[in-house]
């Protein structure tokens, strides 16, 4: 089943605990983003301790629910411009606001989830996977229909072997 609109908000709305993501790619291409890259890339920063969006406050209704939403993010040294900006624009912002995001950095060891493509889980039943192209551009989001057991335990893993946001860069 692919995911799209109202089925895929759905999914953000309705989970009882947990919403948790894996990311592995070095940029995404994300057509709703071209306006804030340039904005970056011309040196124009948002404030992480003032900026609220509907997403933020989704993050924060969600944290006083007791629901936890959080993610890990599989990088390597040095960063892309694309993670630069992700770091500034979302990240700080989405952390300040209740999201539990780490860092995985595999620049100089082993990646210990080689081969996992990027997954959304819910409530560690239903996961999602996310089909992109080579350059980050996202194709598709598929439920996956079988046993959600090796994902779990691709989370574990990845919380296991990664490190908070704000350690990662030093704040």
């Amino acid at each position: 089943m692919f995911l799209d609109g109202e089925e895929w908000r759905t999914k953000f709305r309705d989970f009882q605990t947990e919403a948790w993501r894996l990311e592995t790619l070095p940029q995404y291409l994300v057509p709703q983003e071209a306006e804030e890259i340039e904005a970056f890339r011309a040196g124009k920063r948002i404030d992480p301790q003032t900026f609220s969006c509907n997403y933020t406050e989704r993050l924060e209704r969600q944290r006083r629910e007791g629901r936890r939403q959080g993610r890990v993010h599989v990088v390597t040294q040095p960063l892309s411009e694309y993670l630069d900006f992700e770091f500034s624009r979302y990240y700080r912002p989405h952390g300040r606001a209740g999201e539990e995001i780490r860092i995985l950095d595999v620049t100089n060891r082993d990646n210990p989830l080689p081969d996992v493509q990027d997954f959304w889980m819910f409530d560690r039943s239903t996961v999602v996977l996310m089909h992109y192209e080579p350059d980050g551009t996202q194709i598709s989001r598929e439920v996956y229909e079988g046993d959600p057991t090796p994902f779990i335990e691709y989370q574990r893993i990845a919380v296991a072997e990664s490190v908070p946001f704000l350690e990662y860069v030093k704040e």
